[in-house]
């Protein structure tokens, strides 16, 4: 998951440039923290210079461990049991925002019927100082244990968040972890 700057062509191709790059190195089986540093120095020898934040996750679903890295990115939060937390994020600067970039990657051990919360700071920030948006989507998580299905946790944040007028796009995931 992830947000370039700018608005507009530049920015799409830009974006489509490093979803591109990502897929075929995850396909690679190179691991997150290794790929930030690679789409790091994609994006500094791009002629369109720009900065990103971005996150990836790798999960192995025999093993229930998650791996993610990100590079200035909001942090995934993990819904358990009716409690939410934000993950604590590994070291990562923005990408694009300086040469030869060190990205670490962290691991974390996922349980059947955890919900894992992927999103862009544009969620529910309503104007560039608003920053509410982690604690109001933690908000979300005595509620997230009826819900069925991620699909029901994704109509709570819509009910939560989706009238809202936003000055940022806005994108979120939610992933529940299997019995």
């Amino acid at each position: 998951m992830g947000d370039l700057t700018g608005h507009g062509v530049a920015a799409t191709s830009g974006m489509a440039m490093l979803l591109g790059a990502l897929r075929g190195m995850a396909v690679a089986g190179i691991g997150p923290g290794a790929l930030m540093g690679h789409l790091n120095q994609l994006l500094e020898a791009s002629t369109q210079p720009a900065l990103g934040s971005v996150m990836c996750c790798r999960y192995d679903p025999v093993t229930r461990l998650l791996t993610w890295a990100q590079a200035g990115h909001p942090a995934p939060l993990l819904f358990r049991d009716g409690t939410g937390r934000t993950l604590t994020p590994p070291e990562g600067v923005l990408l694009g925002a300086t040469s030869g970039a060190a990205y670490e990657q962290v691991e974390v051990q996922l349980r059947p019927g955890d919900l894992l919360v992927l999103h862009t700071d544009g969620i529910s920030r309503r104007s560039p100082i608003d920053d509410a948006g982690p604690s109001r989507l933690l908000d979300l998580a005595p509620r997230s244990p009826k819900a069925r299905s991620a699909q029901e946790c994704v109509r709570l944040v819509v009910a939560e968040f989706g009238e809202a007028e936003r000055e940022d796009d806005a994108c979120v995931l939610i992933a529940r972890v299997a019995a």
